[in-house]
């Protein structure tokens, strides 16, 4: 309560009083007295209500020096070893801009129409609040707010988006804060890195990006005038969805440049005649599969980081091979399509042989319309494919290349009154053969009886070590592929054919944060598994494959390579897995119903031409 401490200003009130007119002068004194004491208390009190309002509305305001602490929402993005952007990952697709990088056209653009005296006002404009009060009232609403851009970046990094006198309390004294501490400049730019533009894209780059697929500094002074009309109303006045609202809304920015000097009039003229956007330039992935791969990987160690901390992340994808891959991969496809009914599908997995790092990565025909990755995902049997990891297990136990097996009639007990006996794919027999003939020439016969002499049990144990993770079911069946395992895992184990070292499999080699500071590296880790004698001897009878075997079209490519087909019962799976002295690749092409590819359609016939494809293109040496 209010209490009156002046005496004189009392004596004051009582001489007043003596002066009214007869009546109130008749009136009892003191009674006056009180009625006036009243009144003032009263008034008193609602001047320290409004205090003690104001105090509250303001006690409990942010620190505008948290400014210095921002860090915003940012994208993440995913980088080909060759310095390629493979993809952004994010919740709003934001990259922070310096201010110093923001062309001036995009500033002046956005002050003539957010802000027209943004650099003389102390970040509240008593005008513009003015003109708009005085607009309001004329039209009878309440339309224009007069907030000043400074304004609107205390509401967008500290306030709710509620419409309340408080909150306009808040804002204003928020601002002149904001004010004292930075200059115009980096308030600017704070604000085009904040604010929302419409189409998923937060923060000026990422808009520039979005509706003409081009960095800030690249801008024109109409994409600039454009951009700058967005923000007062992101959706009314997307070129997307209402393209002559966009249009007049861009007029209008341009009339404001022109107004305040910021444009010559030729200028302006050029800007007006400007096409407006069309369609947003989304990013679809390159190499989709890979990058959902990357992603799903990533997010398992750093949750929703990966989409708000603007990380990078330098994938072991190669862009050019990558294309090459998908290149390969679709003229495959297409051709088989051409004499088979169509719904084929294909994966290819490329991997440097030094390093474990993941060069391309295809898992289907069209990502977008399917998802499922069938070089990571997809358990299919393998065929004949498989059979290197009999005569790898041959070898480890002594024998050698030329040592001789019977292809001969071999029968087996199946299932309960059935009899299991594997023919050869010409169905003819060859008597004795050496192991290195039995493996180039695919011989069913000849493989079961070399699982038979080293045990089932072993075979399973050698494909373990070498890096099949799938179930392998312990019956005779699998010497000729019978279990379901992916082309990823084959890929790591045909690595091993090639080397006799385990490689563990890397799709990125380093994760930086936004201030360049390495988080993660992901350095090649090898283990022995085959000596150099069995290496040698297992390069010796797969380079037979090629040389006179079942791949001998490979021999186009004229330098030396390596592998081996698989064909599955009724053409339902088709693989080569093969590889030079840098790269092993594996291809598999199939249905994913599981229905035949097409009559004899074999590794030979579908698979190898889209290998061969690929390393054509890919040519020799270090990848």
């Amino acid at each position: 309560m209010l209490l009156i401490e002046d005496a004189g200003t009392a004596y004051g009130i009582i001489e007043l009083m003596s002066n009214l007119d007869d009546d109130l002068v008749k009136a009892d004194k003191a009674s006056a007295y009180r009625i006036f004491l009243t009144v003032f208390i009263i008034f008193g009190s609602l001047a320290g209500i409004a205090g003690g309002v104001l105090f509250w509305t303001l006690s409990d305001l942010p620190r505008v020096n948290a400014i210095e602490e921002y860090v915003p929402v940012e994208s993440s993005k995913v980088y080909s070893s060759d310095g390629q952007l493979l993809a952004e990952l994010y919740y709003e697709r934001r990259t922070f801009v310096p201010h110093y990088e923001i062309p001036l056209q995009m500033k002046q653009a956005i002050i003539s129409i957010e802000d027209e005296r943004f650099y003389s006002h102390p970040g509240v404009d008593v005008i513009g609040i003015l003109r708009a009060l005085v607009h309001d009232i004329r039209t009878g609403g309440f339309k224009q707010g007069g907030s000043t851009i400074t304004q609107q970046l205390a509401k967008m990094l500290f306030l709710r988006p509620e419409r309340s006198i408080r909150r306009k309390v808040r804002e204003a004294a928020l601002s002149i804060q904001i004010e004292k501490h930075y200059t115009k400049d980096e308030i600017l730019g704070l604000y085009l890195n904040q604010a929302y533009f419409g189409s998923r894209a937060y923060g000026i780059e990422a808009a520039s990006q979005t509706y003409f697929g081009k960095t800030t500094k690249d801008l024109t002074i109409g994409e600039a005038a454009l951009l700058a009309s967005l923000p007062k109303a992101p959706s009314y006045y997307s070129p997307f969805r209402n393209p002559d609202k966009a249009r007049q809304r861009r007029i209008v920015v341009l009339q404001q440049m022109l107004a305040q000097k910021f444009i010559t009039r030729q200028q302006f003229d050029r800007a007006m005649h400007e096409a407006i956007p069309t369609a947003p330039h989304q990013r679809t992935y390159e190499a989709p599969y890979f990058i959902e791969l990357l992603r799903q990987q990533i997010e398992q160690k750093y949750g929703n980081e990966l989409y708000t901390a603007g990380y990078k992340v330098y994938a072991t994808i190669d862009l050019k091979i990558q294309r090459a891959a998908e290149e390969a991969l679709k003229n495959g496809i297409r051709a088989i399509e051409k004499r088979r009914k169509s719904g084929v599908q294909a994966s290819l997995i490329a991997m440097d042989l030094r390093t474990g790092h993941i060069k391309a990565m295809v898992g289907g025909f069209d990502f977008w319309k399917n998802q499922f990755n069938r070089a990571t995902q997809a358990l299919r049997q393998p065929g004949s494919a498989f059979k290197p990891f009999v005569y790898a297990t041959a070898l480890r136990e002594g024998m050698t290349p030329e040592d001789m097996i019977a292809d001969e009639p071999i029968s087996f007990k199946g299932r309960p009154g059935q009899i299991w006996t594997p023919r050869n794919y010409d169905g003819k027999y060859n008597g004795m053969v050496t192991l290195k003939t039995a493996l180039a020439r695919s011989l069913n016969a000849a493989t079961v009886r070399l699982a038979d002499r080293v045990g089932i049990a072993n075979v399973i144990k050698t494909a373990q070590q070498l890096g099949i993770r799938s179930d392998l079911q312990p019956y005779m069946p699998l010497a000729l592929g019978a279990s379901d395992v992916t082309l990823l895992e084959m890929t790591q184990a045909y690595a091993i054919f090639a080397t006799g070292r385990k490689i563990d499999v890397i799709p990125y080699e380093r994760m930086e944060n936004r201030d360049k500071i390495v988080v993660e590296e992901n350095l090649p880790r090898q283990t022995e598994i085959l000596d150099e004698k069995i290496v040698r001897e297992l390069r010796e009878m797969l380079g037979a494959v090629v040389s006179e075997g079942t791949a001998v079209r490979a021999k186009e490519l004229k330098r030396p390579v390596y592998g081996k087909t698989g064909t599955t019962n009724d053409y339902t799976d088709a693989w080569f897995m093969g590889f030079d002295d840098n790269i092993v690749v594996g291809v598999w092409v199939g249905r994913d119903d599981h229905k035949p590819i097409g009559n004899k359609e074999t590794g030979a016939a579908a698979a190898l031409p889209i290998w061969i494809n690929f390393m054509k293109q890919v040519g020799p040496g270090p990848v």
